[in-house]
């Protein structure tokens, strides 16, 4: 599945059944389920699942939190506008697959 096809996907009622946790993650976010892309994302204990956890605290706004879930991924709080970043993570998540 490519990042077009996955955001395609977002006019569904479910993610498609093949994605990994963390695309449910972003696929739940984006459809507005805050909690639930939450709940699968602390889930994932590797930097990519720190990554995610961090951009939801980012766009949830508690920011003090987010900064230590994206020094866990190894990266610095993103400056970039929410959609991209989303686009960003969605696009690596993708390309692991």
């Amino acid at each position: 599945m490519n990042l077009l096809e996955f955001k395609a996907s977002l006019n569904g009622n479910e993610p498609p059944a093949e994605l990994s946790q963390l695309l449910k993650a972003l696929w739940y976010d984006a459809q507005g389920d805050w909690h639930r892309a939450h709940a699968l994302a602390q889930e994932i204990e590797n930097e990519e699942g720190a990554w995610v956890h961090g951009y939801l605290h980012r766009k949830e706004g508690d920011i003090s939190n987010a900064r230590y879930w994206y020094q866990r991924a190894g990266r610095k709080l993103s400056s970039i506008n929410l959609k991209q970043e989303w686009e960003e993570i969605a696009a690596k998540l993708l390309n692991r697959e």
